[in-house]
């Protein structure tokens, strides 16, 4: 029996039946699947403000598909407006709120079936960590991407505005350029537009099968997407019916062909933190060294931003999530028997595609002729990591340097460094106490790492955190360092000139000062005094987990 229907059937005068003919529930309705609509409509970001629309196309297609559809509101936090601001400290946070904010609408209503409409960065990790804890009939619909922007012939994406800041300190545009490109970067709807979190995050949840195929890289402005909210709201019609559950489809393998493709296309490093956490929700092992051995045998065969050429509507166009599967699915780097929302096996639902990428396109490449050989996303370990470091590598002509230590404790300082022409080549920025516990939430480092690519210095300075980066971010850069300073990890000992030591070949991230110091350092450490206590921040640092468990806080 339906979980709704439960409560409906054999209380003809209760008022939970009139309590839903209040909302539109006629007599023949009551025993339709009641599926819970979870609208991430905000305008606060451009990458939610056309949901709305995606969220009406499904509610009345499953009206039609002979469901009620029961809409609910979740939020957002815009990652681009809020970074390098007291406010980015609100983001991660945020995955747990939305997260928490479905499960009890779901839940406390004894819905059937979700549909979660997400758009910004972490509303598709929130709702995935929803999905997986109640394990009712659910699928995601993204919002999708943001068209390019255009300046004097180039593709812009909200990137290209950090970037310019430091091009603008380093004085290699005015404030002219500058303008312009901050005017131009962002056209309207849709989700920063290269293989950033949001794309990345989208296209996992593509490969695991909770969102229609090809559904994951379409534009946010253009019809399809709109008609493929649409049919994901039929979908689940036939899900509840078929009682297709996301722990049927969320296994160990599916979670394995989500990573594969992640190093694929070059996508973020929050794809570690964030899988960690839903397979530590769905109940699938998976470590951070598990990402390090799908690397080694994964290359990097999209030529996508940030480090890349092209954006995800070119990607779109060039086959989209389906191709790059293929490819990999041809060469036995994807598991086929995965099975989707739709019923479906990943080998049939790929089975119309081409086992080449098409020749009038450089977007997606044969895994003969790959961008790089290996994935681009190393899990590094160390006297400074031990539990594990993620860094990002793809951009880097030689992911290696031993260098001076320069110590910051907050973005804040290692920014105005930057911009300032404090950072020579050589040198390795520490940014520390920015963690889940310490910043508390675990900002990303987007200003920094934009102001050292627009001052030319990508390949010539390295830079480590315990906080995390956008997916916008590329150059030689490690973070997710755990454990992370707060907690009495290594970053927190390091100090001004020490020699560092990151080296993705050896996967090595390490001070270089002997042991016996570094206790005498660790015995005189004293813990910080948190920065906040109360409200949702004090609240996430008691609870929130080390980034190597993916930064939970709802563990046992």
């Amino acid at each position: 029996m339906l979980r709704s229907a439960a409560i409906t059937q054999g209380f003809q005068r209760s008022p939970n039946r009139a309590m839903l003919r209040a909302v539109g529930f006629g007599d023949g309705d009551f025993n339709k699947p009641i599926i819970g609509i979870a609208n991430g409509y905000s305008t606060i970001t451009p990458c939610n403000m056309g949901l709305n629309d995606l969220a009406l196309r499904a509610e009345a297609a499953a009206k039609v598909a002979g469901a009620m559809p029961q809409m609910f509101g979740t939020i957002t936090v815009s990652d681009g407006i809020s970074m390098g601001t007291e406010g980015m400290k609100y983001s991660l946070v945020s995955r747990e709120v939305i997260a928490d904010s479905i499960e009890t609408a779901c839940n406390g209503e004894s819905m059937d079936g979700v549909l979660a409409v997400g758009g910004c960065d972490k509303n598709m990790p929130g709702a995935m960590i929803a999905i997986a804890r109640m394990n009712i009939p659910a699928i995601f619909v993204y919002g999708g991407t943001i068209k390019p922007g255009k300046l004097a012939g180039r593709d812009l994406t909200v990137v290209s505005a950090f970037e310019a800041v430091g091009q603008f300190a380093a004085g290699t545009i005015d404030q002219a350029q500058l303008t312009a490109v901050e005017k131009n970067a962002c056209p309207g709807a849709g989700s920063c537009g290269g293989m950033f979190t949001a794309n990345t995050m989208s296209s996992a949840i593509e490969v695991m099968g909770l969102s229609l195929p090809g559904s994951s890289t379409m534009a946010a402005v253009d019809s399809e997407k709109a008609d493929s909210a649409a049919r994901s709201a039929e979908v689940l019609v036939e899900a509840i019916a078929a009682n297709i559950r996301p722990l049927d489809l969320l296994t160990r393998e599916a979670f394995e062909n989500a990573i594969s493709v992640i190093m694929a296309v070059g996508g973020s490093t929050n794809a570690v933190l964030h899988l960690l956490a839903i397979a530590r929700t769905a109940g699938v092992p998976l470590t951070i060294d598990d990402f390090e051995t799908i690397r080694q045998r994964v290359p990097v065969i999209c030529d996508l931003k940030p480090s890349g050429r092209y954006v995800i509507t070119d990607l779109h166009a060039a086959g989209g999530i389906p191709q790059v599967m293929k490819l990999l699915l041809d060469a036995g780097l994807l598991h086929g028997e995965c099975r989707t929302i739709e019923g479906k096996t990943l080998k049939e639902t790929l089975a119309a595609i081409p086992s080449v990428p098409r020749a009038d396109q450089d977007v997606i490449r044969p895994l003969s002729n790959p961008l790089y050989a290996k994935g681009h996303l190393a899990v590094l370990k160390g006297n400074l990591a031990s539990e594990g470091s993620v860094a990002k590598i793809s951009g880097v002509k030689n992911p290696q340097l031993t260098g001076p230590a320069r110590v910051f404790e907050s973005e804040e300082t290692c920014l105005a460094a930057i911009l300032e022409g404090q950072i020579q080549a050589g040198d390795v920025l520490v940014i520390r106490y920015e963690g889940p516990v310490g910043g508390p939430g675990m900002r990303e480092m987007l200003s920094p790492t934009s102001a050292i690519i627009g001052q030319g210095l990508g390949d010539k300075v390295a830079l480590i955190t315990d906080g995390r980066f956008s997916g916008g971010t590329y150059g030689m850069v490690v973070g997710h360092v755990a454990p992370e300073a707060a907690v009495g990890g290594t970053i927190g000992l390091v100090q001004e000139g020490d020699s560092i030591t990151v080296d993705a070949h050896q996967l090595l991230i390490q001070l270089n000062v002997d042991a016996a110091e570094l206790e005498r350092r660790r015995t005189a450490w004293i813990a910080p005094v948190p920065r906040y206590t109360t409200g949702v921040l004090g609240k996430y640092a008691r609870l929130v987990s080390t980034s190597s468990l993916g930064a939970v806080t709802d563990q046992p």
